[in-house]
């Protein structure tokens, strides 16, 4: 563990996590032996980082967020309040054979969730297992996410659906349909070319 990491008193940090320099960890956290949390990075109070989860650099996790085995959070990433990650499509309580409860360390059947770069997820959002969060897609407050997003794309609603695309730094490009011309986002000046997956940069800003 880094020496310049903040550590808040009440936060739980178990065996063999290592975090980054700069890094923040907020009242009541509680993160699980083998996670890794990169640099400049802040924890909110009362979140909880699972077993070897990796969290890259420069991520926001706000209050209350549930990050579960099998997640990997690139850099940049910001995942707001009370977002909730899952690994497990069929989870039962008892075992098998219905003799004892089913273990809660990860399994063969435990699935493997990706945040790539950028991303943001909002409050109150919940992530299907086994998916993938494009770079610097943008997944609205309170949507169930079921299926992949693709880079800069923008979805919301249960389930969640397509409903734009957005820049690198979070404004709205575009509404589906509206794509026909090149863009240049209003709120940094990046200029966008489409293509049939979506925004490619077009010459910086």
């Amino acid at each position: 563990m880094s020496g310049s990491a903040r550590i808040h008193p009440t936060a739980l940090i178990e065996d063999g996590v290592r975090i980054g320099d700069g890094t923040s960890i907020w009242d009541g956290v509680h993160v699980r032996r083998g996670a890794r949390i990169g640099r400049r990075c802040i924890v909110g109070e009362k979140t909880y980082i699972a077993y070897d989860v990796v969290i890259g650099d420069f991520v926001k996790i706000n209050a209350s967020v549930y990050v579960c085995a099998g997640v990997t959070v690139e850099d940049f990433v910001m995942l707001s309040a009370h977002v909730v990650f899952t690994n497990d499509r069929f989870p039962r309580a008892g075992n098998v054979d219905l003799t004892d409860l089913e273990t809660s360390a990860p399994t063969g059947e435990t699935l493997s969730t990706r945040v790539r770069r950028g991303a943001t997820i909002g409050a109150n959002a919940t992530i299907g297992p086994g998916l993938t969060i494009g770079e610097f897609a943008m997944v609205g407050m309170g949507s169930v996410v079921t299926r992949d997003v693709p880079p800069h794309r923008l979805v919301v609603g249960n389930p969640a659906r397509p409903a734009g695309w957005v820049c690198t730094c979070g404004h709205p490009l575009a509404r589906d349909g509206d794509e026909a011309r090149p863009a240049r986002c209003p709120r940094c000046g990046r200029r966008w070319r489409w293509t049939g997956e979506g925004p490619m940069a077009d010459g910086g800003r």
